[in-house]
């Protein structure tokens, strides 16, 4: 009871923060808040001392910031959220208002991501754990969302005319931003799941109900339902990261939706509006995590306390090595044939030019050699993603041994979207080439720590801890041996199927102008920069889309191998003397 207390107490703690944060924004990044407003409400007007003092008077910001965030705390009890610095409009109910567009996108995105991880473990879930998925799906993993969207947009809504592409009517406008959100999302998901399925197969239940004839299609739904609780607190993020995080969707198809509100709110430093959506985010990020959690407990049952489950994570067989170095060789090689190009020659006679001999990716709007320009972002791009991944990686697995204190954490900080962290860490750090990075590493390691917590809160329960502890193992032993070695190859290949994910949102904070600046070849910004002539020019997007979904292969590919120790190291193993101490303890 206590600790849940205090994990309460700690969770109220960092939403106060994170919104107090939000609140010195504008002090923060040493700006003035009436001059941001007064551009915010009218570009053409001057900006003379006259008309700054009185949009401090009319906001109060003579007060100053504390008295500011006290005064709108104090209105929250009776449900007034302040007025819009912009506007001069309710917060609150334009607030709910762009939630409840949110939460429709999110489920309709979350209803096609289930769908698609169906998919992606079709094969697996078929032959009873023996063959996994292939790479596919990591290939659509790592497709960009506003790519895809515009894609969406452009084809199926404009040139086909089978859905709307534009607007927020109906259900009938959900379905292409819900596609666009949910296909990514799927692949990932039905990625992690299929990683899980081979153990669950080979537990003693599923061999002896295969024994006994029990239907195939029963034995696939309770593998289903064993490795769920490990993916579910992942699944929580998605929810809070599909509604607040899809800010790039929303802008291609103008949904009135709460990251595209926070998103806006923060560039014209809207304390009010941007402090409720915040605010909202936090409040769903903890819903999310209490259903999963809870789900989570009533799948598993009184096996969690009783410390009677079985390890999912077992050494498989070795994954083939032909297609990661066929994807790496694909992929080394655009890179060495554009590396030699110069990729900010400009060509003004040669603009939108096709793929040729000359120019085998061919050209952009200012005529420059799109091969170039993905060879040579290609050292910014992989270098980048790969350290922030490690960090991720690093700091996820030592939060996540610890989850009275990562799971609160994970659960504010994922309903932070990475493009208003990117806002926050230049209001800290300021702008510069290092704030994209900053900003995705305070966000990337969250999957990854809630990952570790939940593989390690069911290892903990599983009959061989139980028997090492009662053999007198203490706790750095149990470690040391019995739960790293579960949890550390799993969460090790969730991070290369989230290498992608990383380089993503950097191209997403690219996309939306919060990365590198022209005349960077950063992959995220030639997608930007080659977007609008998407129609006119396929292939200058679908080049860097293209080495985007190879390096998704690569990395999935990759996270399959395992390596399987000789039987010598084996037998060194369980020939150690702490072993044998351990034994006859």
């Amino acid at each position: 009871m206590r600790g849940r207390v205090g994990t309460l107490l700690w969770r109220a703690l960092l939403a106060a923060l994170l919104v107090c944060g939000i609140g010195l924004l504008p002090w923060l990044t040493r700006t003035d808040p009436a001059l941001t407003v007064l551009k915010a409400r009218s570009a053409e007007r001057e900006a003379t001392p006259a008309v700054l003092a009185d949009i401090r008077e009319q906001l109060g910001l003579d007060a100053g910031p504390l008295r500011l965030l006290g005064e709108w705390i104090g209105g929250l009890p009776q449900g007034d959220a302040g007025r819009s610095w912009i506007s001069g409009t309710e917060v609150m109910p334009g607030v709910l208002e762009a939630l409840g567009a949110s939460l429709l996108l999110m489920a309709v995105a979350l209803t096609i991501a289930v769908l698609v991880a169906a998919l992606v473990c079709a094969r697996t879930l078929w032959s009873g754990g023996r063959h996994g998925g292939g790479s596919g799906s990591a290939m659509v993993a790592a497709l960009p969302e506003f790519l895809t969207a515009s894609v969406l947009a452009t084809v199926v809504g404009v040139q086909l005319g089978w859905l709307p592409a534009l607007g927020w009517y109906g259900f009938q406008w959900t379905i292409l931003p819900g596609l666009a959100l949910g296909l990514p999302a799927g692949a990932l998901l039905g990625r992690l799941l299929d990683d899980l399925l081979p153990g669950a197969f080979a537990e003693p239940w599923a061999l002896a109900a295969a024994a006994r004839g029990i239907p195939a299609r029963r034995i696939a739904s309770q593998a289903v339902r064993r490795c769920l609780p490990g993916l579910l607190p992942n699944a929580g993020l998605f929810v809070v990261g599909l509604t607040g995080g899809s800010v790039a969707v929303e802008q291609i198809f103008d949904i009135p939706g709460l990251g595209r509100t926070a998103l806006q709110a923060a560039i014209a430093q809207d304390l009010p509006v941007l402090q409720a959506s915040t605010l909202a985010l936090v409040l769903l990020a903890a819903l999310a995590a209490g259903g999963t959690r809870l789900t989570a407990r009533l799948l598993i049952g009184p096996a969690l306390r009783d410390g009677g489950l079985s390890s999912l994570h077992r050494p498989g067989p070795p994954a083939r090595r032909t297609p990661p170095l066929l994807y790496a060789g694909v992929l080394l090689g655009v890179v060495a044939l554009g590396l030699p190009r110069d990729p900010l020659a400009l060509d003004t006679r040669a603009r939108l030019q096709p793929p040729s001999w000359t120019h085998p990716f061919g050209t952009d709007a200012l005529g420059r050699d799109v091969l170039a320009r993905v060879g040579h972002g290609a050292l910014d791009t992989l270098l980048l993603a790969s350290a922030i991944s490690a960090a991720a990686l690093l700091i996820g697995l030592l939060l996540g041994l610890v989850p009275r204190v990562s799971e609160p954490l994970v659960d504010t900080v994922n309903a932070i979207p990475p493009v208003l962290a990117a806002l926050l860490v230049t209001a800290v750090v300021g702008s510069g080439g290092a704030t994209p990075a900053l900003a995705v590493t305070a966000v990337a390691w969250a999957p990854l720590a809630a990952h570790t917590a939940a593989l390690l809160r069911q290892e903990r329960a599983t009959l061989h801890v139980t028997a090492t502890r009662g053999l007198g193992a203490d706790r750095w032993y149990v470690l040391r041996h019995e739960l790293l070695p579960a949890a550390l190859p799993p969460v090790t290949r969730h991070a290369l199927l989230r290498l992608p994910v990383v380089a993503l949102a950097l191209a997403a904070l690219g996309f939306l102008g919060l990365g590198a600046q022209p005349p960077s070849p950063e992959w995220g910004l030639l997608l930007a920069e080659n977007q609008p002539y998407a129609e006119r020019a396929p292939w200058a997007v679908l080049a860097p889309a293209a080495v985007l979904a190879l390096l998704g292969a690569l990395a999935v590919t990759a996270a399959g191998l395992r390596v399987r120790r000789p039987r010598r190291a084996v037998r060194a193993a369980q020939h150690r003397p702490e072993t044998r101490e351990l034994a006859f303890r």
